[in-house]
């Protein structure tokens, strides 16, 4: 089933849907997700500004505070369709609801970042196909070897997500997605996965592989997860994230970030 629109894709995830949003609520901008404790908000928020094409901010709560503007009346401890729990940078536990372990810490600071799902709609209207949609799976998700740049406590390389695109239409998907700058905007990288540090596209080291087809090129953009690789190498005591993939779905229309 695919749902249209974020109210039915919130409550159904509160009814314990879990699986990746791309595809689903197509308009409205998807947003990745990271919480941490009070003390090390400042120092992902400067990570966050150093680091601005992986890591769009969107909105930030008040400590303790669990609603967004993006949607009012949505409960970010609830409703994403699956979330990772974080204890000194090793991944803890996944789990489709996050009240519970929330209230661990009554001082989170979440953060809401673009995520490149927003502009699939747009490549798809043009006529370019999104090959995990197409194949009904999720996107594929890679570490470079390129570091972001640290801010205080924080430090990791960049993710990048990779889409198939066939070489004549490269130009045009670069073209649609830098409309969206709050979203990632343009591809970082085009072809060449070796350039990144990349071994094996067919080994992601989040979501799954895709089939590229000959005369497509992979295309890589900038991903959300690069705060989860940060977690991972920079270990704050405590972290809740989205699920790659799984991603919270706002209320705003993406033409509202398209530049």
């Amino acid at each position: 089933m695919t749902y249209k629109n974020p109210f039915e894709l919130r409550a159904a995830c509160r009814a314990g849907w879990a699986a990746p949003t791309s595809g689903h609520a197509t308009g409205f901008t998807q947003c990745n997700l990271i919480a941490l404790p009070k003390d090390w908000a400042w120092d992902f928020l400067l990570f966050a500004q150093r680091n601005p094409k992986p890591c769009p901010v969107l909105d930030v709560t008040e400590p303790g505070g669990f609603e967004t503007v993006l949607a009012p009346g949505a409960d970010l401890r609830r409703d994403l369709p699956r979330y990772r729990v974080w204890r000194d940078g090793a991944l803890a536990e996944e789990t489709a609801d996050a009240h519970a372990v929330w209230a661990e810490h009554a001082d989170l600071v979440t953060f809401l970042i673009g995520c490149s799902f927003t502009f699939e709609a747009p490549l798809m209207q043009a006529g370019i196909e999104i090959r995990h949609i197409a194949q009904g799976c999720n996107v594929p998700m890679y570490l470079t070897d390129r570091p972001c740049r640290p801010a205080g406590r924080l430090a990791g390389p960049l993710v990048v997500s990779m889409r198939p695109i066939p070489a004549d239409r490269v130009a045009e998907a670069v073209t649609i997605s830098g409309r969206y700058p709050a979203v990632h905007g343009a591809p970082v990288h085009v072809g060449a996965p070796e350039a990144l540090g990349i071994a094996d596209l067919g080994r992601p080291d989040f979501g799954d592989p895709v089939a590229i087809r000959p005369g497509e090129i992979p295309v890589f953009w900038a991903c959300g997860v690069t705060p989860q690789a940060a977690v991972m190498a920079s270990k704050p005591p405590f972290a809740i994230t989205h699920a790659p993939g799984h991603m919270f779905v706002s209320d705003v229309p993406d033409r509202e970030w398209q530049a």
